[in-house]
């Protein structure tokens, strides 16, 4: 099979991106480990060829074993038994490929046995292994919850946890409930302290726990009693090895089936807070949503790669009418929407996890010493641009998904709607990506307020300023024209200074400005290679007219016209 990473070029263009410098220099502190830890990188070059070496690793494991497991996985799943989950017995065989390359834990300090990778090839792995087998990514990706330990746990947490999860154990974050779905206010998992014990006990029912049987568990639960809001939830530890937790069933779903969603069962488990009571939802899982959401993104680039792939290879073999499909307009055209919207998705993703990158860094060094005006200002910054870039990812990201595994299986015809063709698995693996960890209209919500405070339109200017190779020229008016449009529809929304308008309008002023983004970012990675020039003349073409179908939308939807719209 080809080596996932080393047959993907774009990975190693964003890997390459000039802000890696400075995401180095913060990650690795002048590269102090480099005498105590002997994989640690001694300079810029090294830390970058480090990183390269592991990302061939995760493509090699993921063409040789997880993808030729992903037909067999998705038959077999995983079973219940006596209140627990056993994997699918090709995911067994992935796990313990990840776990003997030491690719658990791979975000997290050398110190706890860890690879400390900055999150762009952290998330490029996830990207692999999504292309491989979105399914398995749902168990190996949440180690990032580890993340989340990392930055609001204690010391004596660190040292019990996290070098369990570099050596292997898995992870969950347990939030939703039956009653308690995108609502996380609502949470009623009851935790008490429990005197005698020291400790915290929980009890209660979560609901669509991915990979809930898992050995570390970060749980939202309700510690303040008598309130009914976030203000009473607090974030908590569960280990395994304690017991109180049964799995009372998995839930029998469309896609991802090798990821056991599970009914969990809390019957007075021991339990240790992490971090402070009270912040549990308004702190501490907004930050594991962002994560996570992250990493669906990086998922659903990789169905997006997948599809693509199925597609063009499928269009190249199928003969009709004595020709190659691929050669008919009505199909080359699918197949180059395919590669323009996967590498659309991809650099958006990869921008948000520069982003990213550098506030977190800021963030720890910030626990060893006062971070100079300079750096907060910075890590300000930052922290901005990557709250805004995380749902407009989120959301064009797992939208493509699921239009290029759609596209797949229309290139098949009716082969593609048998289950002898891969792309009917994906198409089902993608469905998911744009309701877990928040729905697309969620993202839509946490994306508005950039819309109306300019964020967006700040940076579209920014990289409007650059100065792109002459060629490019045409693309770029295009996509200062597409900007000035976008300018013109905020203006429209906010104008009527009516709160339910903007909120009906707002997902239309939100992919325009995604458009707009990836379109630049776009035009930024043909300007540094002219592989992309390809991707996008055919993308920027394409928003060009959903930016202009936007506009004109909104043009014509006064507040007056909600009321045709709102149920009888």
């Amino acid at each position: 099979m080809p080596n996932f990473y080393t047959d993907t070029p774009s990975l190693r263009l964003h890997l390459r991106h000039p802000l890696m410098r400075r995401i180095v220099e913060l990650k690795e502190r002048d590269f102090r480990d480099k005498d105590t830890y002997d994989y640690a990188p001694v300079d810029f070059e090294d830390a970058m060829d480090n990183y390269e070496r592991v990302l061939e690793i995760v493509g090699e494991i993921s063409g040789d074993i997880i993808e030729p497991n992903s037909e067999s996985v998705d038959h077999e799943g995983p079973t219940l038994a006596d209140g627990h989950v056993t994997y699918a017995s090709g995911t067994i065989e992935n796990l313990d490929a990840v776990q003997k390359a030491g690719l658990m834990g791979i975000a997290m300090p050398r110190r706890f046995g860890g690879l400390n990778f900055p999150i762009v090839p952290y998330m490029m792995a996830a990207d692999i292994v999504s292309r491989a087998d979105a399914g398995f990514e749902n168990l190996w990706g949440l180690q990032d919850c580890a993340e989340t330990l990392y930055e609001f746990g204690n010391e004596d947490q660190f040292q019990r946890y996290i070098p369990r999860v570099c050596a292997g154990e898995t992870m969950s974050m347990d939030l939703t409930e039956p009653d308690a779905g995108s609502d996380l206010q609502s949470v009623m998992l009851k935790a008490t302290f429990d005197e005698a014990e020291n400790c915290w006990r929980l009890n209660g029912v979560k609901r669509f726990i991915t990979n809930g049987d898992s050995d570390i568990h970060l749980v939202l639960a309700r510690s303040e009693e008598g309130t009914k809001d976030g203000r009473g939830l607090s974030m908590f530890i569960y280990d395994k090895r304690n017991g109180g937790v049964t799995v009372r069933r998995i839930e029998n779903k469309m896609g991802i089936k090798g990821s056991p969603t599970c009914e969990l069962v809390y019957r007075n488990a021991k339990a240790e807070l992490c971090g402070e009571r009270r912040f549990g939802l308004i702190k501490y899982v907004m930050a594991l949503m962002n994560s996570a959401r992250l990493g669906i993104t990086a998922q659903a680039v990789g169905l997006c790669e997948a599809a693509y792939r199925e597609g063009y290879k499928y269009a190249l073999e199928r003969q009709q009418f004595g020709k190659a499909i691929i050669n008919f307009p009505a199909v080359y055209e699918m197949v180059a929407m395919l590669r323009a919207r996967t590498d659309a998705s991809r650099t958006l993703l990869y921008e948000t996890c520069r982003f990213v990158d550098i506030y977190k860094a800021f963030d720890d060094i910030s626990r060893e010493r006062k971070l100079t005006p300079e750096e907060r200002k910075e890590q300000k910054q930052y922290s901005k641009l990557a709250d805004a870039y995380t749902p407009l990812g989120k959301l064009l990201g797992t939208e493509y998904a699921n239009q290029n595994t759609y596209d797949a299986i229309q290139i098949h015809g009716g082969s593609g709607f048998m289950k002898d063709y891969k792309c009917e698995r994906l198409y089902r693996d993608a469905r998911i990506t744009n309701i877990y960890e928040g729905t697309s209209q969620l993202q839509v919500v946490a994306a508005i307020r950039h819309v109306t405070t300019g964020t967006y339109l700040s940076q579209l200017r920014g990289y409007e300023a650059i100065e792109y190779k002459p060629e490019l020229g045409d693309l770029k008016q295009s996509l200062t024209a597409m900007t000035d449009a976008y300018e013109k529809m905020v203006a429209l929304a906010i104008e009527p200074k009516d709160g339910e308008y903007l909120d009906f309008v707002a997902r239309r002023l939100v992919e325009s400005a995604a458009c707009c983004v990836m379109g630049y970012l776009l035009l930024r990675d043909a300007d540094a290679d002219a592989a992309y020039r390809r991707s996008a003349e055919i993308y920027i073409r394409f928003v060009e007219s959903e930016v202009a179908k936007h506009l004109d939308f909104i043009s014509r939807i006064s507040p007056d016209h909600l009321q045709y719209y709102k149920p009888e």
